[in-house]
């Protein structure tokens, strides 16, 4: 059967939960900001930041009166889900994109993401993501697309959105929002959580390579005990929903093999220059797939 799509592009709602994310959010916004297709609200949701990220919302705000910028407080418990449901709960747009403070959207991510959802049988929609910080750019955006296209193939049941890179139809959210996972012991992989209910209620995910968003490799960073905390959140995120275990094995063995490489590869450059990953970012927002 031929899926509907219809000729309107729907609104679009950028959610963005936040935590002492001062040094990076207004790389973030401004990345946002600078859509070819302009997003119809940016929604920051500051999660008891200690430090200015609410202060560096509202001067980039008042910068760019023209673009909706609102800047929440989620105060009631510390934690991304409770502020990444605060911020879908509050955005008025059809469809909710989301991705974390740090993250950077290539030029043409707002318009891909309409694009995509004129497609009546996508309910949830995911791209692949580039290391900005990180050598070897593009070859690492041509290898993550092929990997997230191969666990869509594999996944063919439950099919996953990644967090960093993400958008829901609203009335997707507003189906699932009273089932998803609170995780208060912050286990799981909310995003995965998220997918899995999804899936349950007959929720498509749809792919779209051209949906880019830029991300920190910040992670790698982390020692490797630390890391495979993070990693063992798939298992941990399987076995909560009963799921078939084979499916948390690929990512995981993913996930291992490239650490090495990665965390040595970022610790070269953090012996080059303490700041090579702050002065990085003002020429992500150019990011382009050519």
């Amino acid at each position: 059967m031929t899926p509907e799509v219809t000729g309107l592009l729907p609104s679009v709602s950028l959610i963005i939960p936040a935590y002492n994310e001062e040094e990076r959010i207004e790389a973030c916004l401004r990345a946002a900001i600078a859509q070819t297709v302009p997003l119809d609200e940016i929604i920051v949701v500051d999660n008891r930041s200690t430090d200015g990220t609410a202060a560096t919302v509202r001067r980039v705000s008042r910068q760019h009166p023209n673009q909706v910028i609102r800047l929440l407080a989620q105060n009631e418990r510390q934690g991304l889900i409770p502020t990444r449901d605060a911020g879908f709960d509050a955005a008025t747009s059809d469809v909710l994109g989301r991705i974390d403070a740090d993250s950077l959207l290539a030029p043409e991510w707002s318009r891909q993401v309409r694009l995509a959802f004129r497609n009546q049988h996508i309910s949830a929609l995911t791209g692949p993501v580039m290391y900005y910080d990180m050598p070897f750019r593009r070859f690492g955006l041509r290898a993550d697309d092929r990997f997230r296209k191969l666990l869509m193939r594999l996944n063919r049941e439950y099919r996953f959105v990644f967090g960093s890179n993400m958008a829901v139809r609203a009335e997707a959210w507003n189906l699932i929002r009273d089932e998803v996972c609170p995780d208060e012991g912050d286990l799981l992989h909310e995003d995965i959580d998220l997918s899995i209910h999804l899936a349950e209620n007959g929720q498509f995910v749809g792919y779209e390579s051209n949906m880019v968003c830029g991300i920190s490799a910040r992670r790698m960073d982390s020692k490797f005990r630390d890391y495979s905390d993070y990693v063992q959140r798939f298992r941990r995120t399987y076995r909560a929903h009963s799921l078939n275990r084979g499916l948390e094995r690929i990512p995981q063995a993913v996930l291992y093999m490239i650490y090495p490489s990665l965390h040595g590869l970022r610790q070269i450059r953090h012996l080059g220059s303490d700041d090579i990953e702050r002065s990085s970012l003002p020429s992500v927002p150019v990011l382009s797939r050519r």
